[in-house]
Parts: structure tokens; C-alpha cells; sequence
């Protein structure tokens, strides 16, 4: 196996010298024509046969303990197998959890809560049947407003811990400009269109899961754990998955709530979870309260930077929304206070949702920025160069690769910017106010585990293999461009073979750190083949040229298969952090403009047009690259405008737990976007040289759009989502 640890800034040779011309490339989707001619199947539509269907039997209650469980009318009802409950395995809480209660204690933790499983021979009696099931409870208070529970500073949550450096109350105290703004932002659901579904059956003593899941190695072991067996007897499969956005990272109660099932019915079990369901088992994002303050001197130049926070989560939570983990590299400031309080709250888990912390610290920090630039008399994207770091301002390690200068400028060129009127509300059209805004986007860059196995065949096709997962993002078009670039070999020679947990483990797709991970490790695995086919070739490996299917040395040219006839190579590659991920500063960046049309009399919003420019690294494929970016920047435009999670602090149920209520951006919405990048490859990245794509679009989006709004109307708003009530009262007159 080639082994590579980021101990050192990495270039692989090989690569420079590849010939064939795919990397970069705006390459179509590799499984492209069996997503929409509906061959591809996901987790709910394939099952082997005489697979019984299951349906939950849900709390009603937010807080208290069940009394009573009678199941005689379902299980009277014709098709009905089995009603379930009891079982000290089967969790009750959701894939944050850390250790889940189960269905044979009685405690009650959220409303939602799964207390029942019903078997039936269809999915309409399944669900028939659970309805039927009559549960009694004890009720008891619970903490559902959160304005009313007490917040903890001294705690030990999540993986970013408070951050003092300098003094920041002198440093504030002597600024002679001081912005000092508290904003909020709500609960967030990763709203997938696939929904949350699960097969489950077994093969002897061995488990198998075929799940909607982003990270099917840790899931595996999840798995395993919950069920109290070893991992090995566990296989999990995920070949297409339609969205995740953070919420499928984990593994959710349905999964071991069927295979738990399948082996006490000796029959394979699925069960796909309800919009409403979803809501309540699955994880979403923290609503926060977030306190932004900024000293600087009269040229703007920032001497104390404090970004203070409150994030929720219930009780059995491990994770908490890491706010300011977006803000730490941003900008510089000698003063630095970073921090993340608690409130526990009596709700389903709160979770990692797409771009956990930067999404919505950036609102924040953002904003402020803005209305600082404003308070100075600057312009925002010139407040921004003044504090430009050199170096991380928060750690003091250097930076791998940093373009956000160059962003800026180039955005703020393709954009228009210089058409901007500074003062707000001086633009008109008729009953519209125009205005524009801006925003930086950062996203932190992950060197993370990955393996990848490459097999070149007696037909000199290659075939990739890992347990990396594709939801939607353009895996196995970017494996498939990654190995055919350094072999040599178009994409049509590829054989893309991932979703499947017994394949070589690897990061799997969250933390937009698949990418770069998986594809640096198949790179690795071609490196020792190039090594192989060089012996075969009797030549250096520097002296190879590969090119659609040929391998040309020293004047002779051969074609691959010949090369390999009976001797298939077979190599391994891994990826690792080492010495540079620690010693550098990484992230991939970017700066957001957005053009916005307000009504002046009714306060309706209108997004007009949105461009950003991105630093990334290597860019891999320009089209899923880009895709993933206008994806990003259209979630944006939601959590700017409209993405709300409404808790009725009465009884902790979610008012808008679905989509007729929760309201993503829908075509409608969308304006035109634009979105381009500035390369630079990054050497202490990975070796494959990107950066983080997925989440970085999302970054700062929402901002410039709310910027623009204040723009065109005058008005800042500091709650988000920005909706035409909390604009009508301020807004200026026809």
C-alpha cells in the first residue's frame, strides 16, 4: 500500500506529467444517465424479496413516560406481522446520541420519540396499524422555550473550546470605533429529497443494511455497537444517496430499528421515515443567539474581534454548533474572544447541518462587518483588505494556499460593483428598491483517512474501489476523472465501485472533505501501477507517457492491456494527516455578491442576481464543482429569506416540520447565479491538491444577501431569516 502521511507539502509527480486531460474538466456525470433513467436505486427501492414493511408508533407527548402500550387493535388489523416494543436495543433518541435510551424504558425525551414498531405485509397497513396502537402517558414540564433555559458557560461540548487571546474588554475599551450587535439565526433542517430509508436482513449471522447514509463506515460500526456484535458482521450499503446535507452522517433509530426487526420476523424489513418523522429523528441545526463585537481604529483597521454565541442541545447530545469556528482565520485582530455557551434544551438532537458553524456565523460576522464598513464611511470589500491576515490571527500558523484577496477583486470586477450606490434606499424602480451586498465565505479544509484500491485489468480497463458515497456531489465522476488522468485510460475505461462498507474504508461524504481525501488516495494507489507498468516497460516511471490506453517509454509505445494480458495490477492507496495539516492554516474561501429588489410597499424580497468567486484548491471537475457551489449559495438565499423551524414552546413540537410549511428556496426563488473560481493547487491539502467545495458555497451567501437588503431599503436586520414583517415598519416611503 502507498502510505502518505501530510508530514510535508505534497506534489505528485505523476500528475504533473499526466497527459490525458481530464482533471479540471467540466466532465458529465458518470452515473449521469442511470440517475435519470431511474436504474439507479436507493435505499427504499431495492430489497430482496418477501420484505415486510414497518411503520413507528411515535410520542405525542414532549417530556414524561409512557404508562401503557396496547397493541390488540393493530395486530387484529389483516397483513400486520408483528408489533415491537420493549426491546432494550432499540435506541429511542437520534443519531447524535451518545448512549440512546431504548424502547424498554418508558422515559419519554421529545416529542416523536419512536416508542413502537409495526410489521405489516405493505407499507399503507404498516402505517394503518400505527395509528391504531393506543399509548397512555405520564406528561411532565419540559424545556421547550428557549428563551427560558438556563445557559451554561462552563461545559465541555462539542469540538471547539472557548478561544481568549489578548485582552478583549481593554482592547474595546481603547478602539476608537466599536461595533457591538447580538443577531440570531433559527433552527435549520437538512431537508434531503431522498428521504431518511433503510433495508435491513440478514444473511446468517451477518447483518445487511441497505442505508441513506453519507458515512457508511462509521455507520457500520454504529451499527455493530448498538446491536452488540462485532463490526465485521456488519455490511453496509450505500451505492446512491439523494441528498444528505449533514442530517444522514449518523446513523438514525430506523436503521437499527429494522434490523432489529428483521431478526425477530426471520424477513428483511425497510421503513422510510415521513417528512413530519424526519424532523423529529433526525438532527437539525441549532438556533443561536450570537453577539458580535468589533473595535478598530478610526481606519478601520480591527484591534478586538469577539464572536460570543449561544447553541442547544438536549441532554444526550454530544455535539454543539461550533458558531465562530468560521470566524477564527478571518480577520485580524490582536484581542480575540471565541466562545459557545449551552442551553439544554428537551428536543430531538441538535446536529451537524451543511457547514456546520460557518453558515450561520457568518450571518453574524458578515453583517457586522457591513455595518461597520458603514459606520467608517468604507467600502465593505475595502474594510475587508485593511484586515487581511498574514497569517492565521487566531493560531499564528501560516496559511497552505490563500486567494481572498484575489477573490474580492475579481468578483467585485465581474459583479459590478462599482455601480453600487452606498447609500441605502437611492435607487429605485417604481415601488422597487435596489441594493447590493457582499459577503466572505470561508470554509475549513479537512485533511482526513482515506483508502482507495485500483485494479488495472487484462482488458486495460481500471477499476476504483473505496467506501466513499456520492450524494449528489460527483464522486464517481471525480474518482473516475482522477484514476483515468493518471493512467492515462478516458472516463469510458473506468469502473467506479463505491457505497459498499466492505470496500477500502474512507472518509465518506461530509465535512466537504471527501474529495480531496478519496480521490488523493486513488491517486496513490495509480502512483505504485505507474510503478509496475514501468518495470513491465523496462523504464523509469518518470519516463512513461500515458494516453488513451497507450504507454509510450524510450521510443516504444504499448498498448495497456498488452502490458497486463494475464497480470492485473492491483495497488492500494491512503491518505493521512501529518506534520503539514498541523502546521498550517486551512480553508478553502471565497467572496459572495448579491443584487436584491425589495418592495416598497407590501416588503416583499426579491433576490435579482447572485455571483461569487471561490479559491478551492485543484479543481477537480468545473461542473459538479460548480454545481455544488450555486447549491450552496441557493441554501443562502433560504437561510437568508425564508428557513424557519418553529418550536411551540408549549409542548416541544416543531410547527413546520415538513415542506408545506418549511420553507426551502424553490426555482422561483433562485436568481440568476454565477460562480467561479481562482485556482491555486494546494500542496498541504492532500495530494490530489483540492479543497473543500460542498459547504463553502453556503458560507456568506445569506449575508450579502441580507446586506443587500439594508442596501436598497436602509433597514438591518439582525434575526434571521429576514422576512417583509420585520422590514414593513422602517421601510421608506413610495
Amino acid at each position: 500500500m502507498n502510505d502518505l502521511a501530510m508530514d510535508a507539502p505534497y506534489r505528485p509527480a505523476a500528475l504533473d506529467r499526466a497527459q490525458q486531460g481530464l482533471l479540471g474538466k467540466p466532465i458529465d456525470r458518470y452515473e449521469g444517465a442511470s440517475k435519470v433513467s431511474g436504474a439507479a436505486a436507493y435505499a427504499y427501492e431495492q430489497a430482496p424479496e418477501n420484505t415486510a414493511y414497518m411503520a413507528l408508533v411515535t410520542a405525542s407527548i414532549g417530556r414524561g413516560h409512557v404508562t401503557s402500550i396496547d397493541a390488540t387493535q393493530a395486530e387484529a388489523l389483516p397483513g400486520v406481522i408483528a408489533v415491537i416494543h420493549g426491546d432494550p436495543r432499540m435506541p429511542s433518541n437520534e443519531s447524535n446520541s451518545r448512549q440512546p435510551a431504548n424502547l424498554g424504558a418508558t422515559e419519554v425525551f421529545h416529542y416523536g420519540q419512536a416508542v413502537a414498531l409495526v410489521l405489516a405485509e405493505t407499507q399503507e397497513t404498516a402505517r394503518a396499524a400505527a395509528r391504531l396502537v393506543d399509548v397512555t402517558y405520564d406528561e411532565q414540564a419540559g424545556r421547550f422555550d428557549l428563551d427560558a433555559v438556563e445557559v451554561q458557560r462552563d461545559h465541555k461540548l462539542g469540538f471547539l473550546p472557548p478561544i481568549d487571546r489578548g485582552n478583549l474588554d481593554d482592547a474595546l475599551a481603547t478602539a476608537d470605533v466599536v461595533l457591538d450587535r447580538s443577531y440570531t439565526t433559527p433552527i435549520h433542517f437538512p431537508a434531503a429529497l431522498e428521504p431518511h430509508a433503510t433495508t435491513a436482513w440478514w444473511e446468517g449471522d451477518r447483518l445487511i443494511v441497505r442505508s441513506s447514509n453519507q458515512v457508511i463506515g462509521g455507520a457500520k460500526v454504529t451499527i455493530a455497537a448498538a446491536l452488540g456484535i462485532d463490526k465485521d458482521r456488519v455490511r453496509v450499503l450505500a451505492p446512491y444517496v439523494g441528498g444528505g446535507f449533514g442530517g444522514k452522517t449518523g446513523v438514525g433509530p430506523e436503521v437499527i430499528f429494522a434490523a432489529i426487526a428483521a431478526e425477530k420476523i426471520g424477513r428483511p424489513v425497510k421503513i422510510a421515515l415521513s417528512r413530519r418523522q424526519t424532523a423529529y429523528m433526525v438532527h437539525h441545526r441549532s438556533p443561536t443567539t450570537q453577539r458580535l463585537r468589533i473595535g478598530c481604529d478610526a481606519e478601520g483597521r480591527i484591534s478586538a474581534f469577539g464572536h460570543e454565541s449561544v447553541a442547544y442541545q438536549n441532554d444526550d447530545g454530544a455535539f454543539l454548533e461550533p458558531v465562530p469556528f468560521g470566524t477564527l482565520p478571518l480577520y485580524a485582530g490582536a484581542a480575540r474572544r471565541f466562545r459557545t455557551d449551552l442551553g439544554r434544551i428537551d428536543l430531538p438532537a441538535t446536529g451537524a447541518v451543511r457547514a456546520p458553524g460557518e453558515a450561520i456565523g457568518t450571518f453574524a460576522v458578515e453583517c457586522a462587518m457591513d455595518e461597520l464598513a458603514e459606520q467608517l464611511g468604507l467600502d465593505p470589500i475595502e474594510l475587508r483588505r485593511r484586515n487581511e491576515p498574514e497569517a492565521d490571527p487566531t493560531t499564528g500558523k501560516r496559511f497552505s494556499t490563500r486567494r481572498m484577496l484575489d477573490c474580492y477583486e475579481e468578483g467585485a470586477r465581474r459583479f459590478g460593483w462599482d455601480q453600487r450606490n452606498a447609500t441605502p434606499g437611492s435607487r429605485r424602480e417604481g415601488e422597487w428598491l435596489i441594493g447590493m451586498g457582499m459577503a466572505a465565505a470561508l470554509r475549513g479544509n479537512f485533511t482526513v483517512n482515506a483508502e482507495a484500491e485500483v485494479t488495472l485489468g487484462a482488458d486495460g480497463r481500471a477499476t476504483v474501489r473505496t467506501d466513499m458515497t456520492d450524494i449528489g456531489t460527483g464522486t464517481y465522476t471525480i474518482l473516475a476523472q482522477a484514476v483515468g488522468e493518471m493512467l492515462g485510460l478516458p472516463v469510458s475505461a473506468i469502473d467506479v465501485v463505491i457505497g459498499d462498507s466492505d470496500l477500502p474504508p474512507s472518509a465518506g461524504s461530509g465535512g466537504s472533505f471527501g474529495a480531496g481525501s478519496a480521490c488523493a488516495a486513488a491517486m496513490l494507489a495509480c502512483e505504485d501501477i505507474l510503478a509496475e507498468l514501468a518495470l513491465r516497460m523496462n523504464a523509469a516511471p518518470e519516463d512513461l507517457a500515458l494516453k488513451d490506453g497507450q504507454v509510450t517509454a524510450g521510443g516504444r509505445t504499448s498498448p495497456l492491456a498488452d502490458l497486463v494480458r494475464d497480470r492485473p495490477i492491483d495497488a492500494k492507496g491512503k491518505t493521512s494527516p501529518g506534520k503539514e495539516s498541523q502546521a498550517t492554516s486551512q480553508a478553502s474561501h471565497g467572496a459572495q455578491f448579491a443584487e436584491v429588489a425589495v418592495n416598497a410597499v407590501t416588503g416583499e424580497v426579491r433576490v435579482r442576481r447572485m455571483l461569487g468567486v471561490f479559491d478551492i484548491g485543484r479543481v477537480l471537475n468545473e461542473k459538479t464543482a460548480r454545481n455544488q457551489i450555486v447549491g450552496g449559495m441557493v441554501w443562502g438565499v433560504a437561510y437568508a429569506l425564508t428557513e424557519d423551524g418553529i418550536v411551540d414552546p408549549r409542548n416541544g413540537r416543531f410547527v413546520n416540520p415538513d415542506f408545506g410549511e418549511y420553507h426551502v428556496a424553490v426555482n422561483a426563488d433562485v436568481p440568476q447565479i454565477e460562480a467561479y473560481f481562482i485556482e491555486e493547487i494546494d500542496d498541504s491539502a492532500n495530494p490530489a491538491g483540492a479543497k473543500g467545495v460542498g459547504e463553502l458555497g453556503i458560507a456568506g451567501s445569506g449575508a450579502a444577501v441580507v446586506n443587500a437588503i439594508h442596501n436598497a431599503t436602509g433597514v438591518r436586520c439582525y434575526d434571521m431569516p429576514v422576512t417583509l414583517d420585520k422590514l414593513l415598519a422602517s421601510l421608506p416611503p413610495v
